[in-house]
């Protein structure tokens, strides 16, 4: 079945690339909120109306007209179980709040995984395009293509004063969410993370954790993106998201630099002694997996573990967490067993660069 491919390997096809700035850009994305003229916004439709908006989105892939982006993928969520709704969410291809919506609600995905739309999720439509590394306007400018598609087909619920209406009042007006994970280890090491974040926030922008709002920062990972969708233009949203990232790049840079000129062996041995213990531990929850990990990303990209591969690292980041490990393994899994099997297939990825 098409569905198993995209939850069989931990590295999408566009992470295998390494974009612009990667040494502090995980990823960049875009994700456009729209919901369709005349129908009930997804939370108060019913199953009928609900049935109706899915069939009707998912015409428009039908049609062909979205050929462009490779052979499409159509999945219906009532045909995943919950451990493979599980691995979308950990792959960033789905959101939590579809995952736990089954009724009429679809998915389509691009080959390559860098284009998910989601249908039937807070919104009737929710267009998600990922790159690697800091290309923030070549995803919105993919995602406004796609937009434009569904656009000529259905009629949006869009407002002349408030401009696309959606069911999160954060998200009416432009209806654009831009997003860029960022790994600033220097900046956390060396206690300027706090002020930095604090000067986002007073521009208009938001910091969340590897999964969105209300997760944790964990392994020094930070998804900085807009707050602000009203009263600003596409163009607007996307060029003040760059500049303030193009501002963080540069002082985690700084920061690194200045960790290796003040404190050289303290950096060279802690990176060095994360990257022992991932090698050498039989246990290993998530929290403790993504800070060593933080630190063997901070060590590849000084240069202090060249026998590190980018793209092992990558991977780890999604075949550590819990569904995956349950999909690799092929079995339902305790904590204590998942620590336990973490702790394995991080030694059998790493152990062979040591």
């Amino acid at each position: 079945m098409a569905k198993k491919k995209f939850t069989k390997q931990a590295l999408s096809q566009w992470m295998k690339g390494e974009g612009p700035d990667s040494d502090v850009v995980i990823s960049s994305r875009v994700r456009i909120a729209r919901n369709l003229r005349n129908q009930p916004f997804p939370l108060m439709a019913s199953p009928e109306q609900s049935s109706s908006a899915m069939e009707q989105l998912l015409c428009v892939a039908e049609s062909g007209r979205l050929n462009g982006l490779g052979k499409i993928e159509q999945i219906r969520m009532s045909e995943l179980t919950e451990l493979e709704k599980l691995v979308l969410v950990e792959k960033h291809l789905i959101s939590p709040s579809l995952a736990n919506e089954s009724r009429n609600s679809a998915l389509i995905l691009s080959p390559n995984e860098d284009i998910s739309i989601m249908i039937n999720e807070e919104d009737h439509l929710r267009i998600q395009c990922l790159s690697p590394g800091f290309q923030v306007r070549e995803a919105w400018e993919t995602a406004s293509k796609i937009d434009d598609i569904f656009e000529e087909q259905v009629d949006y619920a869009f407002d002349e004063k408030h401009g696309y209406l959606t069911s999160c009042p954060t998200n009416v007006g432009s209806g654009i969410r831009a997003s860029v994970m960022m790994h600033l280890p220097a900046l956390v090491m060396t206690g300027q993370i706090n002020r930095i974040l604090s000067a986002v926030t007073q521009v208009g922008l938001a910091v969340r954790g590897v999964y969105g709002e209300g997760s944790e920062a964990t392994g020094n990972l930070f998804q900085v993106s807009n707050q602000v969708t009203l009263g600003q233009s596409e163009q607007e949203i996307i060029e003040n998201l760059f500049q303030v990232a193009r501002q963080i790049i540069e002082h985690e840079r700084s920061a690194r630099g200045k960790l290796l000129d003040e404190s050289f062996l303290r950096v060279e041995d802690r990176v060095r002694r994360s990257f022992g213990v991932l090698t050498q531990a039989r246990i290993m929850d998530t929290k403790e997996a993504s800070q060593r990990l933080s630190d063997v990303r901070l060590g590849y990209h000084l240069g202090l573990l060249p026998e590190v591969d980018s793209l092992v690292l990558n991977e780890l980041l999604v075949s550590m967490q819990p569904g995956f490990l349950q999909m690799t393994f092929g079995e339902a899994m305790s904590p204590e067993d998942r620590d336990r099997s973490r702790a394995e297939l991080i030694r059998s990825r790493l152990v062979t660069l040591s």
